[in-house]
């Protein structure tokens, strides 16, 4: 596969359909189960998790041979922190991660015929919370360090799906889903004066995995996992 440049619309498109179709998979799932599970919050959140596992292990066996399928800000920082890509890469991934999510957000709104444009009013707010998502983005990034890369998708999928349950904030673990996320006042939805504190323990956690992988040691299996084939232009 050749080289593209960090900005190629061909890895772009990709990253923004995966992160599209993952919050659409997201907030669709969500409305689906708060419709159908008749005020059972722990069903509700059952059938979120598991509707975000199987659409994270498909779109990284689809678009991770194009882009990497980071879908993710974090992810991308990491992996160009880690000189997996270029760093010119980071800002066109992220830019279309964010508008991504918020579309796929819009989607998922059309589809259950909701109105298009909401902003969430569930507070998710607390040391808990922040703290939680350190150690959901923390796992998250580890696991894209270090996993052999035939292994990245199921890895990646079994570990958002088990920190939906063993996390206190169901494991968001990424920016641009925290963005898409505010502007649906559903089951998925955060409210906006509980994102800063998502965004920074999401960034603490990137810095937290990247230290722990240092201090482990490389993982040589893992070298070229969710990289995406861009020209390093550094």
């Amino acid at each position: 596969m050749s080289a593209d440049a960090p900005s190629s619309p061909r890895l772009l498109l990709a990253e923004f359909v995966a992160t599209a179709v993952l919050l659409v998979a997201v907030v669709g799932s969500g409305i689906m189960a708060e419709r159908l599970a008749g005020g059972n919050v722990a069903l509700a959140l059952l059938a979120n998790a598991l509707a975000t596992v199987g659409a994270l292990y498909v779109l990284i066996e689809v678009f991770g041979p194009v882009s990497g399928a980071h879908m993710n800000p974090a992810v991308s920082l990491g992996l160009a922190m880690e000189g997996r890509m270029p760093w010119r890469a980071v800002a066109p991934y992220a830019s279309v991660q964010c508008a991504g999510a918020i579309i796929g957000v819009w989607l998922a709104h059309a589809m259950f015929q909701s109105p298009i444009l909401q902003l969430s009013s569930q507070a998710r707010i607390g040391s808990g919370q922040v703290l939680a998502e350190v150690v959901a983005t923390a796992g998250l990034l580890l696991v894209v360090l270090r996993a052999p890369p035939y292994r990245v998708a199921p890895m990646v999928a079994a570990y958002i799906g088990a920190a939906y349950w063993f996390t206190a904030s169901t494991s968001f673990a990424n920016p641009a889903v925290t963005l898409g996320r505010l502007f649906t006042d559903s089951f998925s939805g955060i409210a906006p004066p509980s994102a800063p504190g998502f965004l920074i323990g999401q960034g603490l956690g990137v810095m937290a995995a990247l230290l722990l992988h240092r201090i482990l040691g490389p993982a040589p299996a893992a070298e070229r996992a969710a990289a995406p084939a861009i020209a390093d232009s550094r």
